[in-house]
């Protein structure tokens, strides 16, 4: 009988056999990293284009260029003030004042405080928080909007 080992069962070819698996699993988080950041980066430079599309250029808040900012936007929701209705799509501006495009449907479920809403109670100043999902035209799928009261302004703060 032979003492040999196994080729199996050497040292070094166990060794290689971990590094192996360890850096496919290293490669595979890094893959998933780079899915996930080009998703959120095309969501952000869909959201853009898709306004314009939809709502034509606006002059004024905002000029007639979108500004992009060094952060990216939430892609799950938003909390602002309504500036522009066109049903099914509301555009919506937040406190950092970027504008949101967010595309309403049957299955959205509409909130003022507890009590059940509908999209037709919705009006333009109204401020609103948003939950949803990002589509691949840049909006936020709403499925779910609670009508919600002005936030307080730093003046009336201040003056109590």
């Amino acid at each position: 009988m032979s003492t040999e080992p196994k080729p199996t069962q050497s040292k070094k070819l166990r060794v290689v056999i971990v590094a192996i698996v360890g850096l496919a699993i290293v490669l595979a988080i890094f893959q998933a990293g780079v899915f996930v950041g080009f998703h959120k980066a095309s969501f952000l430079f869909r959201g853009g284009d898709n306004f314009y599309r939809a709502f034509g250029e606006r002059e004024g808040q905002m000029g007639s260029k979108m500004i992009f900012r060094d952060e990216f936007s939430g892609g799950h929701g938003a909390l602002g003030r309504i500036v522009r209705i066109n049903l099914p799509i509301l555009v919506v501006i937040g406190p950092d004042n970027i504008e949101k495009t967010v595309l309403t449907n049957d299955k959205t479920e509409v909130r003022q405080f507890r009590d059940a809403s509908s999209l037709d109670k919705l009006s333009v100043d109204q401020h609103i928080t948003v939950l949803g999902t990002p589509n691949d035209d840049g909006q936020i799928v709403a499925k779910f909007i609670r009508i919600i009261p002005p936030p307080p302004t730093a003046s009336s703060t201040n003056s109590q």
